[in-house]
């Protein structure tokens, strides 16, 4: 596996690990996270439903930040806007439209500063803040949900445009900054109907969101891609591995192409018939047919009795078949040609 060692492999080995790492210890996690605050977020506005509005100070004592477990608690408070310590908060969204949210500085009846959300306005032509009704005066009891701050990820300062003072996040500690006013942490959003409000703003979706089936997808992106980095590698090794010994040769032994004596094809060996033989069977075959007398070659001697008449065979004509005499009483027959090939070579084999 020296081929690992090479500066390509080097670099894709890397790469795959940290997608993997990264898959299993930041991506995954994080959907993970987003799904749980999601399921807590939607499992405390079904209290606050539940629970009716409790006076602030109960719920948050003078001096304290709002626990996390009392995010959209509704609470209620007793007081007077500070008109003049008033931000509006940038860059929102509400119904798919953009929107800036009012944030006023309001001092409640024992004495602390707490800021509230009295809603949204739509910008104008030049994106700039429309004009929109002022804070009441006097005093006025307010009945909201209880918010945490929130932050602005690369803590831009608060500015003047257009009249306004303008944030980037809504956070208490940014008005009390900007208006010069120290301000309780946490805010409180108004409900319906409430003095001074604006746009309501509206409730999250209660729906979970698809971010547990986003981790899910990251752990399995992670997994393929650990899985597709051995893949590659197998194949690399079967492509760089050599011929295995045999491979090349009989698959019935292993043996090598061309090697001796291993499964020679048989060779006819058998010698051919002898001329004799063949010439032995043509003259039986022309015997049997008439033709002619088969002429035998014989190494016994043969001998004509030396009394009595002989048979003769008196030729007849050229197209007609040859005409045998019988033999005279006494005389000895020849002995057929058909007889004398039988007794020499076999009856068996004609």
């Amino acid at each position: 596996m020296r081929f690992l060692f090479k500066p390509g492999w080097i670099a894709f080995v890397l790469v795959v690990i940290a997608f993997a790492v990264a898959c299993y210890t930041l991506l995954a996690p994080w959907q993970f996270r987003r799904n749980a605050e999601r399921s807590v977020e939607n499992t405390q506005i079904a209290a606050s439903f539940a629970n009716p509005p409790r006076p602030l100070a109960e719920l948050v004592p003078a001096g304290s930040a709002p626990s996390p477990s009392l995010a959209w608690r509704q609470a209620s408070v007793r007081g007077e806007y500070l008109a003049g310590d008033e931000a509006v908060v940038r860059l929102r969204t509400v119904l798919g439209r953009p929107a800036f949210e009012v944030l006023t500085a309001f001092r409640t009846d024992d004495g602390r500063v707490v800021a509230v959300d009295r809603g949204y306005v739509r910008p104008g032509e030049d994106r700039q803040v429309t004009e929109y009704p002022p804070a009441p005066g006097g005093t006025v009891t307010l009945v909201g949900r209880i918010q945490l701050d929130e932050s602005d990820p690369q803590h831009r300062a608060s500015f003047t445009s257009g009249g306004h003072r303008q944030l980037y996040a809504a956070d208490s500690q940014l008005l009390a900054a900007a208006v010069g006013t120290p301000v309780s942490p946490g805010y409180l959003e108004l409900l319906d109907g409430q003095p001074g409000g604006l746009g309501v703003l509206p409730l999250p979706d209660s729906d979970s969101g698809p971010f547990l089936s986003y981790a899910w997808q990251w752990l399995t992106f992670g997994a393929m891609a650990l899985f597709g980095l051995g893949y590659f590698i197998r194949l690399e090794l079967l492509q760089r591995r050599g011929p295995v010994d045999g491979q090349d040769g009989d698959p019935r032994d292993g043996s090598e192409e061309g090697a001796p004596g291993q499964f020679e094809e048989p060779t006819d060996t058998a010698p051919t018939q002898p001329a004799r033989a063949m010439s032995a069977r043509a003259s039986l075959r022309a015997a049997l047919r008439g033709d002619q007398p088969a002429a035998e070659p014989s190494t016994e001697p043969t001998t004509e009795p030396a009394t009595g008449p002989s048979t003769k065979q008196t030729a007849g004509p050229a197209a007609g078949p040859a005409v045998s005499r019988p033999a005279e009483p006494g005389a000895t027959r020849p002995e057929p040609a058909r007889d004398r090939l039988v007794d020499r070579y076999g009856k068996a084999r004609f």
